[in-house]
C-alpha cells in the first residue's frame, strides 16, 4: 500500500470537508499523511480538525495536519489537490459569494450582460480565471522546487482556462477533475431506467460543455432511445434549454443544467435585465447568489466581530460532516481517493478527467482543454480516444478552446488587450468601446488580486 504526501490547497475551502472524509475511507492510502495549507491559515486548521476527526472515526492512520507555510505543505509531496476560488482571503463561504464575484456580476450587468454563475465562460468566468491564474502559477513554480514529480489535481474553476495556463507555462503534471460528466451520465441513466454504471458512454465537449455522441447498455444503442425520451418528456424547468438543444443538434447535452449551459450562448447579453433572462435562469442566477435588484455592497475589511461569527459558523458546518458510508467511486462523483491511490500504486483505472486533448478527439486541437475518459498510470493518466466532434459541435467548441487560451495568456501575461480580446471573442460579447469600458471597470475591482496586470 502506497504511503504518500498530499498536499490540500486552499485547504480551507469547504470542497475539503468531501475530500478528506472520501480520502479517510480509502484504505489503499492508510498511513499517509495529509497536510493543508491556506491564506486563511484559522480556516485551514479547523478543516485539519475536521480531517482529523474523521481519519480516527475511519482507523486507517491517516495523519491530517495544517501548514502556516506553502513550502512545508509541498516537501515531498505526491500530490497537490488545489480548491482556490480567487477571492483572496475574504471573508467568505464560497466564491460566489465574495464581493469579487459580485463585481465580476454587477459590472457586466450595467452593460446589458446578465450572467447566471459567471465561473466557466463570460465576463466573470474570465475575472475568476485571472485572479485564480497567478495563484497557480506561483504554486507550480513552488512545486518545481520542492516536488517536482508531484500530481497537480485542480478543482476550481474556471477549470479550462486554469488547466491551459498550467499546461502551457509549467512543467508539473497537472489534471482536471469534476463531476460534471458523472451527474450528466446519472441523469441519463436515470431517464433510461439503467443503472448509471452499466452505461457505455462517449462524449465531446469541454469542461460543464459536452454531448453524448455514444450510449451503449449490454451492447445496444441507446442514444436514439435517449433522444426520443429527452423529445418526448416534460423537462424539468432548470433543463428546458438544455432539452431543446438537444433536440435541435441531434445530440444530447450530458450536464443538462442550464445554468452552465447558458454560458456557452449569447441570450444572457441580449436581454433588458435579470429578470427577463429566458427559461428559468433568473430564478437560478438568485439561487447561486447573485440578485440585480441588490446593489453591489460598499467594500469593506471584515471586522473582527464579523470574522469571529464567520469562523464559529465555520466550525459548526464542519462539526456536523460524519464519516459517509462509502466512497465516491468515479461513476457518481469525482472519486478523488481512489483516483490518487491508482495513481500512487500505478494500478489502471478508468476515470473522467481534464487533460489536454492531444489525439483523444481526433478532429479537435491537440493544446485544446478537454474533459474524456481516461485511464491512471504510475505517471498520471492517459486520455481515451473519444472519437470526432460531430461538424455543429466543433464549431462551437473550437471558439471556445481560442477564449480558453486568451484568459490562459492574459492570466500570466496581464495582458490587457488580450483580455480584451477575450471579451471579444466571448458568446457574451458586446461592442469593442463599451467592452473596453467594461474591463476597465472590472480590473480596477479587481486591482488588489491582480499583481500580474499595471493598474488601469
Amino acid at each position: 500500500m502506497p504511503d504518500v504526501k498530499i498536499a490540500c490547497l486552499g485547504g480551507g475551502s469547504l470542497y475539503f470537508s468531501r475530500v478528506l472524509a472520501d480520502l479517510a475511507l480509502e484504505r489503499d492510502l492508510a498511513g499517509s499523511e495529509i497536510v493543508l495549507y491556506d491564506i486563511d491559515a484559522e480556516k485551514a486548521q479547523l478543516m485539519a480538525a475536521m480531517g482529523a476527526r474523521l481519519a480516527q472515526l475511519s482507523d486507517t492512520g491517516l495523519r491530517v495536519r495544517a501548514a502556516t507555510e506553502l513550502d512545508d505543505a509541498l516537501d515531498d509531496a505526491g500530490f497537490a489537490v488545489t480548491s482556490i476560488g480567487g477571492s483572496g482571503a475574504e471573508v467568505t463561504r464560497n466564491v460566489y459569494g465574495s464581493w469579487y464575484h459580485n463585481a465580476d456580476m454587477h459590472i457586466p450587468a450595467r452593460y446589458g450582460i446578465h450572467q447566471v454563475i459567471g465561473d466557466t465562460a463570460g465576463p466573470a468566468g474570465m475575472m475568476m480565471g485571472l485572479r485564480s491564474i497567478p495563484a497557480y502559477m506561483q504554486l507550480s513554480q513552488r512545486m518545481e522546487a520542492r516536488c517536482p514529480r508531484a500530481i497537480l489535481l485542480n478543482h476550481s474553476n474556471p477549470m479550462a482556462p486554469i488547466m491551459r495556463a498550467l499546461h502551457k507555462y509549467s512543467p508539473i503534471t497537472s489534471i482536471g477533475i469534476c463531476h460534471g460528466v458523472q451527474g450528466g451520465i446519472a441523469a441519463a441513466a436515470n431517464l433510461l431506467d439503467v443503472p448509471a454504471d452499466e452505461l457505455q458512454c462517449r462524449w465531446i465537449g469541454t469542461n460543464h460543455y459536452y454531448w453524448f455522441t455514444e450510449l451503449r447498455h449490454h451492447g445496444s444503442d441507446l442514444l436514439p432511445e435517449l433522444m426520443k425520451r429527452t423529445r418526448e418528456r416534460q423537462a424539468p424547468a432548470e433543463h428546458a434549454m438544455s432539452a431543446e438543444l438537444s433536440a435541435a443538434y441531434g445530440y444530447r447535452i450530458v450536464y443538462p443544467s442550464d445554468s452552465h449551459i447558458i454560458e456557452f450562448y449569447p441570450f444572457a447579453a441580449r436581454v433588458r435585465d435579470q429578470q427577463s433572462l429566458p427559461y428559468s435562469l433568473a430564478e437560478a442566477a438568485r439561487g447561486h447568489g447573485y440578485d440585480a435588484s441588490q446593489a453591489l455592497p460598499e467594500r469593506e475589511p471584515a471586522s473582527s466581530t464579523l470574522r469571529a461569527q464567520f469562523l464559529d459558523e465555520y466550525g459548526r458546518i464542519l462539526d456536523d460532516v460524519e464519516l459517509p458510508e462509502r466512497q465516491e467511486d468515479g461513476v457518481h462523483g469525482e472519486g478523488l481517493a481512489t483516483l490518487i491511490a491508482s495513481m500512487a500504486s500505478g494500478r489502471r483505472q478508468l476515470c473522467i478527467l481534464n487533460l489536454a486533448n492531444n489525439s483523444a478527439i481526433a478532429n479537435l486541437p491537440t493544446t485544446a482543454e478537454v474533459e474524456v475518459e481516461a485511464v491512471t498510470d504510475a505517471t498520471g493518466a492517459r486520455a481515451l480516444t473519444m472519437g470526432e466532434a460531430p461538424m455543429v459541435l466543433k464549431g462551437i467548441l473550437e471558439k471556445r478552446f481560442v477564449w480558453h487560451e486568451l484568459v490562459a495568456d492574459a492570466g500570466v501575461k496581464g495582458d490587457r488587450n488580450t483580455a480584451l480580446q477575450a471579451l471579444l471573442v466571448d458568446e457574451m460579447a458586446i461592442p469593442p468601446k463599451e467592452a473596453a469600458s467594461m474591463l476597465d471597470e472590472l480590473l480596477a475591482a479587481s486591482a488588489d488580486l491582480l499583481p500580474q496586470f499595471d493598474k488601469p
